[in-house]
């Protein structure tokens, strides 16, 4: 978009395209939210999928969907963070993927911890859930977000690097369908309602939205100056001077 459209026009579009996207997708976490509060509109699915949920309840199931779900829990989604950070950043000499991973964890962390101090909304009944039991506020599902969240920006750094427009997909699906998986496992388990999971999806591709809206800004200036830089090195090229030392 830079080399058709220039850094200028791109920035523009970019911004443009980030913010309609951040906040059409809080509108719709909003919408579940006014669901979930007058009990209505979606929020008439929780109770049929809990409880089509415990009718598919084996044994190992149960063991598969919790050791999936601690994937994504309090300490295994900050493992994950912080191997790709040490990873991806050694990688490709850079500060960006522990920059960009740092501020998705932190934006996602503080808005479950918001949503669910400000909502404080009650998780299903202990004995309609798998335990070990949990007890803090359930909406929003943070092990949705962070999922949502924290794959998302992982996968954003990887397709920065792919050429390939398979592998690509092959890296948003992988990412796609952890998340999804990791929502479903919070349903099945009756740790979370179905509402709290689904407004996490959307509550983390917009903020998931931002953070990459920002970095393809800086990318864009970035390309910005590198263009601007191009004509002063060719004039100095044709006149053949030099710049000073401190220039």
């Amino acid at each position: 978009m830079t080399q058709w459209l220039g850094p200028y026009a791109t920035l523009t579009t970019t911004l443009v395209i980030g913010m309609v996207a951040v906040v059409a997708l809080t509108a719709i976490a909003a919408e579940i939210y006014e669901a979930v509060t007058e009990s209505d509109g979606v929020a008439g699915l929780d109770k049929p999928l809990l409880a089509a949920a415990i009718s598919i309840r084996t044994p190992w199931l149960d063991t598969a969907a919790t050791a999936l779900t601690d994937v994504a829990g309090v300490i295994g989604m900050p493992i994950i963070a912080v191997l790709s950070i040490i990873i991806l950043t050694i990688r490709r000499h850079s500060w960006t993927p522990a920059l960009l991973i740092t501020a998705a964890g932190i934006g996602s962390l503080l808005m479950t911890i918001a949503g669910k101090n400000f909502i404080g909304r009650a998780r299903p009944d202990l004995t309609d859930a798998v335990p070990p039991y949990e007890h803090s506020p359930s909406f929003p599902s943070g092990h949705a977000l962070n999922a949502v969240v924290i794959a998302g920006i992982i996968a954003y750094l990887l397709i920065l690097r792919q050429q390939r427009l398979t592998t690509r997909i092959i890296t948003i699906t992988i990412a796609a369908t952890f998340a999804v998986a990791i929502g479903a496992t919070r349903v099945y388990l009756g740790h979370h309602w179905f509402t709290d999971v689904l407004a996490a999806y959307f509550l983390g591709a917009g903020w998931l939205a931002l953070v990459i809206t920002a970095h393809r800004l800086y990318l864009t200036a970035r390309v910005g100056k590198s263009l601007q830089a191009e004509p002063s090195k060719s004039s100095l090229q044709e006149t053949g001077s030099e710049p000073k030392p401190d220039a």
